[in-house]
């Protein structure tokens, strides 16, 4: 009886280390001159989990052999790098980043010329005028003002026909779509998409491309304002609220 039960808990220790979650190591460089970068951002795009760089460029994440990791950085190409069974065994890897070259030919500058009287000047400076409204007894709602026309022939439309419209990009994606939740679960990759303005992580993340994303919000009701200034933390949160609604109204 000794000789089963010694095989057997060895089997269960193995088991139990083996579901241990595995972290990878490495450090971020500058592919020009090997100088370490601080703050790059890491998203395993396989679990919805985030990292950052440290002061040195070094980096640690979870992640499992064939987990695609993206690595991206303010003036920087975006990079994905897949994790093999060498990164495991061998452990921490280099992952160098090439600088973008933009050139800037010609920037125009449109000044606001202010006369020092306040109502001259309160019509010359824009003003967005964007808001929410809900219609009583739904939990939807809707983006007006200047920036979003036939807003109320939109919203009216959505109450009578809410769920087709989206089912292209939702329904055919159901599995990228609920990555949706676990990046917002994920308090590392909330902080970098704060500082995000491109869509790119929610492009790898999700699978979809920018018109994609656009078509996502207009359908939602998003202003064109919106979807053109929000940072991409307030474009997950405004695509989380869309597809939770979608799932609600396409039962």
């Amino acid at each position: 009886m000794k000789k089963f039960l010694i095989p057997l808990f060895l089997l269960f220790s193995f088991l139990a280390f083996s579901q241990e979650p595995t972290v990878v190591t490495g450090k971020v460089l500058n592919a020009a001159n090997d100088l370490p970068i601080e703050n790059a951002h890491i998203v395993n795009l396989n679990q919805v989990i985030g990292a950052v760089s440290g002061e040195e460029g070094n980096f640690e994440i979870k992640a499992e052999v064939n987990d695609t990791l993206y690595f991206s950085y303010l003036g920087f190409k975006s990079i994905r790098v897949r994790v093999t069974n060498d990164w495991l065994k061998f452990g921490e890897v280099k992952v160098k980043m090439t600088e973008l070259g933009i050139a800037l030919e010609e920037v125009v500058v449109s000044p606001i010329q202010l006369t020092g009287y306040l109502e001259i000047d309160a019509k010359n400076i824009p003003i967005y005028e964007n808001y929410r409204y809900s219609i009583s007894g739904l939990n939807q709602g809707y983006e007006g003002g200047e920036h979003s026309p036939n807003a109320i022939s939109r919203a009216l439309g959505a109450v009578f026909n809410p769920a087709d419209a989206l089912y292209n990009i939702f329904g055919q994606q159901p599995k990228q779509m609920k990555k949706l939740r676990e990046m917002k679960q994920d308090d590392e990759i909330r902080n970098l998409l704060q500082s995000k303005f491109d869509r790119q992580t929610l492009m790898a993340v999700l699978g979809i491309n920018r018109m994609d994303i656009d078509e996502v919000l207009r359908r939602c009701n998003y202003s064109t304002d919106f979807i053109n200034t929000a940072n991409d933390l307030q474009i997950l949160d405004a695509m989380s609220g869309c597809y939770e609604e979608y799932k609600v109204l396409n039962r």
